[in-house]
């Protein structure tokens, strides 16, 4: 086992188009906000060149330009670790992400269609699959498909360019809450497609800021667990 304590499988395989150093980027911020490699991990460019099968460069400059976004962090004569994101770090940003996604629920109710609400029922009842058997990869991919189909709902291009900045730094906060959420969040995305499909946005606008602050909430009291 290297160093780096990949689980099996977890590495992804790199696409071939495109520039190395920008999918061997993509396959470690991946790799990041899924967890396969833990907040304050040590990152050793040797051992993730040989899991992702390239040479050391393309992972230095992943690994520099993850640092300038925050993702991991570089210490002199120490290395690269992954960012061990703090309490008001990730406060401020599901703060931010419950006034994006409840505008978006908003503007949901008063646009989304049959075909839409029909596709958000289906993403729920695969999450509801994921939960009854404790696959939480699955279950937090499928959180993000959710809220990504509501965003796309809402139409609101400025609005979606903002939310999928924040995205990624979303699932890597929600992952450790996914077990402690468990089927509860997705009562509560039933709740919301109910809303949206009775074009009631003042109540598609409350379901959610509260759905969104449970996972702030949650977030925090993990760590008293």
């Amino acid at each position: 086992m290297l160093s780096t304590g990949l689980p099996q499988g977890a590495v992804p395989k790199l696409e071939r188009p495109g520039p190395l150093r920008d999918r061997v980027y993509e396959a470690l911020l991946e790799l990041v906000t899924t967890r396969a490699l833990q907040p304050g991990q040590h990152l050793v460019e040797s051992e993730l060149a040989g899991h992702l099968g390239v040479s050391r460069q393309p992972v230095r400059e992943a690994l520099q330009r993850l640092n300038t976004e925050g993702w991991v962090d570089l210490r002199p004569a120490q290395g690269a670790f992954v960012h061990e994101p703090t309490e008001e770090e990730a406060d401020q940003l599901l703060t931010v992400r419950t006034l994006l996604e409840a505008e978006a629920a908003r503007l949901a109710a008063a646009n989304a269609d049959e075909a839409g609400v029909d596709a958000l029922d289906e993403i729920v009842a695969q999450g509801l699959k994921a939960v009854a058997s404790n696959d939480v990869t699955s279950a937090v991919a499928l959180n993000a498909a959710f809220h990504a189909k509501i965003m796309e709902l809402a139409g609101n291009a400025v609005l979606a360019e903002l939310a999928a900045q924040v995205d990624r730094r979303v699932r890597w906060y929600y992952t450790p809450v996914a077990r402690l959420r468990g089927g509860r969040s997705w009562t509560e995305h039933r709740e919301l497609i109910a809303a949206i499909a009775d074009k009631d946005e003042q109540l598609a606008t409350r379901l959610m800021r509260e759905h969104t602050e449970h996972t702030r909430h949650s977030y925090h009291e993990r760590a008293k667990s």
